[in-house]
């Protein structure tokens, strides 16, 4: 039997964009020989990942879980919607948040080199996933919290996953509550959860910039600090999520529905899928050619 080196299982993947274990069985199967192991992961179709890797992956979806005091939200992209919603995009999905909440990486870096209970990195993995699903794949994003059992965790997900929120309620179990509030958050878009967490710098910045526009509107400078302030109160609505007004019930603030259940909000993550991804504008015809040509 050949001597499978994990140099040469490393050069395999790096030709074919296949998963290691892949690489590895290729290798064996073909008793070392790097272009026959590349031609066998080709008749597999398990080559196709590295062909992907240049493609923009903008759609996909956001996923939540919980497990007692610890939850995690993360983003995996792949290219099209479509298959967003395909089942075996959706178990792996499932599959990563699970190994990142038991494992608790610092970073998406660190993420991709967890192995499974079979020893297969996640990496790895998603390079599988890519070749048997047919698109390019990336784990973009994720958060873990935890909480106490004196708190809630607040989840949801929009539009099947194209947005999603969690929130962390302190001081109160009501999980029906904190639900209310991620759904806020999902439609207002808060920047910061209060006025305390706005830099003075962006403060001092947005005031400058009011000033200017009253200035501007030709008001008499006598008035024009007690009209900025108030206009940057305006501000503060807009970006802070406690100064907003609740979507589910226009007379409160957000920061007066969560006082009446004895809570509070410190922290929540809310993650719109793409968001900040440049998408790539293809001409249609191109891509009809492209699909064609098996790219």
């Amino acid at each position: 039997m050949a001597n499978i080196t994990a140099q040469l299982v490393k050069e395999l993947r790096e030709k074919t964009g296949a998963g290691m274990m892949d690489c590895k069985k290729a290798l064996v199967q073909t008793e070392g020989n790097l272009e026959a192991a590349i031609d066998f992961l080709r008749e597999k179709g398990l080559s196709s990942a590295a062909k992907k890797a240049d493609r923009v992956a903008a759609e996909g979806t956001t996923y939540i879980l919980e497990q007692g005091n610890e939850a995690i939200i993360l983003e995996v992209n792949a290219e099209t919607d479509f298959v967003a919603k395909n089942d075996k995009f959706q178990v792996l999905v499932a599959s990563l948040a699970e190994q990142l909440l038991t494992a608790k990486p610092a970073s998406v870096e660190d993420a991709l080199e967890l192995a499974n209970a079979e020893g297969v990195k996640i990496a790895d993995q998603i390079s599988t996933a890519v070749a048997t699903i047919g698109e390019k794949i990336t784990l973009r994003r994720f958060e873990i919290k935890t909480k106490t059992d004196a708190d809630a965790f607040g989840s949801y997900l929009h539009m099947g996953g194209r947005i999603g929120v969690l929130v962390t309620l302190e001081g109160s179990t009501d999980a029906a509550a904190a639900k209310d509030v991620a759904m806020h958050i999902a439609a207002i878009n808060p920047t910061y959860v209060s006025r305390e967490e706005v830099s003075a710098e962006e403060v001092e910045r947005e005031r400058k910039v009011l000033t200017e526009q009253a200035l501007n509107e030709g008001k008499p400078e006598n008035i024009v600090a007690k009209m900025v302030e108030g206009r940057l109160g305006k501000y503060f609505e807009d970006v802070c999520l406690l100064d907003q007004t609740f979507v589910k019930n226009s007379d409160q603030k957000v920061r007066d529905f969560v006082a009446s259940i004895g809570g509070s909000v410190n922290s929540f993550v809310r993650y719109a899928v793409g968001e900040g991804i440049e998408k790539r504008e293809d001409n249609f015809a191109e891509e009809v050619m492209s699909q064609v040509k098996g790219n």
